[in-house]
């Protein structure tokens, strides 16, 4: 299992998830619960992020 990562790039924003990689799958939780919220392939994650750069999701925070 690897380390969980902090999603804002300085890993000073309180407004943030964690990921992190484990038995082949990618994890997502709320550092404030340590929950896990989401757990994903790694192909579809991929999808995921390829979706946010590309703006797709822009009208949930507008």
């Amino acid at each position: 299992m690897n380390d969980w990562q902090k999603s804002s790039p300085d890993g000073a924003s309180d407004e943030c998830l964690e990921v992190r990689t484990a038995d082949g799958m990618v994890e997502i939780r709320d550092p404030d619960t340590n929950d896990i919220v989401v757990r994903t392939t790694p192909a579809k994650w991929e999808a995921f992020l390829l979706g946010v750069k590309a703006g797709e999701f822009d009208h949930f925070v507008a």
